[in-house]
């Protein structure tokens, strides 16, 4: 599926360390919706996570994601970005854990308990919704 460009006017909600809600496909078929941090990088949004925990699961099952990013000065304007799961990369020392916490202004965290399970998941940029 070819890639789709991100507004200009709303590429902003990406840049910064907004939070954002990613939305994932249960094996029930319902929806998860949970805050994350997230980060462009290229043509893709990561997140850090962990394999232990169920939207890694509900991504195995269906990698159909989708994040949704409020304008913290104006809620009314927000972009949705929908794509799929692309790529997981293996973060064992949580690097991109820490990398994430000090760009939400969080430089006190460390290396969480669960290190040995972290991964990076991939999301592509596929579709774009906005207000």
């Amino acid at each position: 599926m070819p890639l789709a460009e991100i507004p200009d006017d709303y590429l902003d909600l990406l840049v910064a360390p907004n939070y954002g809600v990613l939305s994932t496909v249960r094996p029930d078929d319902t929806v998860q919706a949970n805050p994350m941090w997230f980060e462009l990088v290229d043509d893709t949004l990561r997140f850090t996570h962990s394999t232990r925990r169920a939207k890694y699961r509900n991504l195995q099952h269906n990698p159909s994601m989708s994040l949704a990013v409020l304008d913290p000065t104006n809620p009314l304007r927000y972009l949705e970005v929908r794509g799929r799961l692309v790529d997981v990369i293996p973060d064992p020392a949580a690097a991109y854990f820490v990398h994430l916490a000090e760009r939400y202004g969080h430089p006190e965290f460390s290396v969480p308990a669960d290190a040995p399970s972290r991964v990076v998941l991939v999301m592509s940029i596929e579709h774009t919704t906005r207000q």
